[in-house]
């Protein structure tokens, strides 16, 4: 189920908050578990068995390390071990076989042996990608005895389960969410700060994020063969806009119903177009996915603390998975291995002179993003190589002929959302918005955001979430 949707907005929320405002305050997480099922089995079918497996059993291993730790070491990491592998194990089997296979082929088809592997014909869970990051983190902190194991299923149910952050994140800690989960707070101002929250986060997905991506999802149809230079840099900024309202408008959403419900998940986006290099664009990016590797990967590895050399490995390490967890395709890998090269380069030999520059550093972050974006974007890397060559035409001997009038119809049909893109891309609306929160100027603007997001729903037919598919 998609939060952008009529159905969740007007069947599932209001039913399900009324059920869990009327449940006593000690039943509450019962409530919130039954009702995040009930929301993941609606869109993952008999995948919600998958889930409970996964809880059942990092309970019971939790629990095995944790009483095994202080007089049998060896076998509290033994089950440790066995954990990463089953948790990671159903994440490589649903989202990396068909990928495997696909490179064996092409492997074996190279060195002229006559055999094909065939395809496996597998659907990937519904945020499988981040509840297995979720559920591995509580399993790692567990074994390096920065928290306890959950004392109950319910507990850890509930951190495991939680429908506002299970599909997309934001990916907590157990360690950050154990207190809430014990006693949190449901009153009238968070209830009224949630909707908010979530309005907003609505308004950047259906107002911003989906008409960019019908921008984007024309210049495609057209082809990257026909294309000028000028609609592919439009496209590459339009792309940049979509995934970026995309994914922080679903966090909004997830952040704003998490807040009725007395939690308060962390923050995983601020502003990142703003940045002046690449290393700051991933610190304000998707931040507890970068939370989750720098502590899961980069610091066990030995981070920055051990030499150049070896933080040139940890670093590439950490940059090979990040892009592999995106996706099970090369260019995913190569997008990673590009941030990996850029954030190299800042470190080592043009950070410094970048970080002295007051324009040139948000002017290099504005051209170099959507690069990387169109790298992420495109799979095909003979079609990646096209764009390419269309949005730097020197690139290519070949001889194009393009119609140049197609950026004209482009920003004649979609300046009236750009506009506001760049604008929501800086502080700017954000310092007003608080400074006026209370005002009936902001409560007004709220209600319209909603209408017309409502209004959109109604008639968008390209509604999903980008990240549902990571």
């Amino acid at each position: 189920m998609v939060f952008s949707t009529i159905e969740f907005l007007f069947q599932f929320l209001p039913i399900f908050l009324a059920a869990y405002y009327l449940t006593p305050p000690r039943f509450r997480n019962v409530t919130l578990i039954i009702g995040s099922l009930v929301f993941y089995s609606i869109g993952s079918g008999w995948y919600t068995l998958l889930l409970l497996l996964s809880l059942v059993v990092n309970f019971w291993l939790s629990h095995m390390i944790g009483g095994l730790q202080k007089n049998h070491p060896q076998k509290a990491k033994h089950y440790f071990i066995g954990g990463m592998i089953y948790n990671f194990g159903w994440l490589a089997i649903f989202k990396y076989t068909n990928f495997l296979v696909e490179n064996l082929n092409a492997l074996l088809s190279a060195i002229h042996i006559p055999l094909a592997i065939p395809a496996a014909h597998l659907i990937m869970p519904l945020g499988i990608s981040f509840y297995t990051f979720q559920i591995t983190s509580y399993l790692i902190d567990v074994y390096l005895k920065k928290i306890k194991p959950a004392n109950s299923f319910l507990e850890l149910g509930t951190f495991l389960c939680m429908f506002p952050q299970l599909i997309s994140g934001p990916i907590t800690t157990y360690g950050e969410m154990q207190p809430q989960i014990h006693q949190r707070r449901v009153n009238i101002a968070q209830l009224e700060s949630g909707l908010e929250t979530f309005v907003l986060g609505l308004g950047a997905k259906t107002l911003l994020a989906n008409p960019m991506g019908g921008l984007w999802n024309n210049l495609s149809v057209i082809g990257y063969d026909s294309i000028s230079t000028q609609y592919a840099w439009l496209g590459a900024f339009a792309y940049s806009f979509q995934i970026y309202f995309d994914f922080s408008g679903y966090s909004m959403m997830a952040i704003g119903v998490g807040q009725m419900l007395g939690f308060e998940l962390p923050q995983n986006f601020n502003l990142p177009y703003i940045s002046g290099s690449a290393t700051e664009f991933w610190r304000r990016w998707h931040i507890t996915l970068g939370r989750w590797f720098r502590n899961n990967i980069y610091i066990p590895l030995g981070g920055n603390r051990e030499g150049r050399w070896k933080t040139l490995r940890n670093t590439f390490c950490v940059w090979a998975f990040t892009g592999l967890w995106h996706g099970a395709s090369w260019n995913f890998v190569l997008w990673g291995l590009i941030f990996f090269v850029l954030i190299m380069l800042e470190k080592n030999i043009y950070g410094k002179l970048l970080n002295k520059t007051h324009v040139f550093k948000h002017v290099y972050i504005i051209f170099l993003i959507p690069l990387t974006w169109m790298v992420f974007a495109i799979s095909d890397m003979h079609q990646l190589a096209t764009y390419f060559t269309r949005l730097f035409p020197f690139l290519s001997s070949d001889t194009v002929t393009a119609n140049t009038r197609d950026v004209m119809v482009a920003l004649h049909n979609y300046w009236k959302i750009l506009i506001p893109c760049v604008l929501f891309s800086t502080p700017l609306p954000l310092h007003y918005y608080k400074k006026y929160r209370k005002s009936a100027f902001c409560i007004i603007l709220l209600i319209v955001i909603f209408i017309l997001s409502i209004r959109a729903m109604m008639t968008q037919t390209n509604n999903p979430f980008l990240y549902f598919q990571f």
